[in-house]
């Protein structure tokens, strides 16, 4: 499985291990309001990562989880994914998604980190562009998807909720 390292990351495969932290971060009312009504249940929080750890055995790509480097600091997460969304319309790329806990936003680790994976991305999967979905109220989410490149193609709903669908071809 892919191992990425920036300057002060380290990206790897969201494994077993890293569940106190997932439960940690998706526990965080803070973090969890950007995404979703109420923070995960650590039992939300298991299936999630069962989720991404199967992600990466069936596709060879997934999640990754973001650590410094130098502390070993659990810092969230980037993947490249295939959710298989119910979404109109539908996703035809990879998706590419992220979140940082908010004790390290502002600092320009999550845009590391996404270059990095877009970087594998755009090295790897051969594919034209990614696509990625964002609430509208998330106005730092979406001002890291411009920096990366993305744009917005469609306005739509997901599981009841508005979304900004972007798109970014790749280099």
């Amino acid at each position: 499985m892919t191992i990425l390292i920036t300057d002060r990351l380290t990206l790897t495969p969201v494994e077993s291990s890293d569940f106190p932290d997932l439960c940690a971060l998706w526990g965080d009312p803070v973090f969890a309001a950007t995404i979703f009504p109420t923070p995960l249940s650590s039992e939300d929080v298991w299936f999630r990562m069962l989720r991404d750890i199967g992600h990466w055995e069936v596709l060879g790509h997934g999640n990754w989880s973001i650590r410094e480097t130098t502390t070993g600091d659990y810092v969230g997460s980037v993947g490249v994914l295939d959710y298989r969304r119910i979404l109109v319309p539908a996703f035809d790329a990879p998706e590419l998604g992220w979140g940082v806990a908010p004790r390290f936003q502002g600092q320009g680790i999550a845009f590391e980190a996404v270059s990095a994976a877009l970087a594998w991305c755009d090295d790897t999967l051969n594919a034209p562009r990614t696509v990625c979905m964002i609430s509208p109220d998330n106005g730092p989410s979406h001002a890291l998807a411009a920096r990366a490149g993305y744009t917005p193609y469609v306005e739509t709903t997901y599981k009841g909720g508005a979304v900004v669908l972007l798109e970014r071809p790749s280099r």
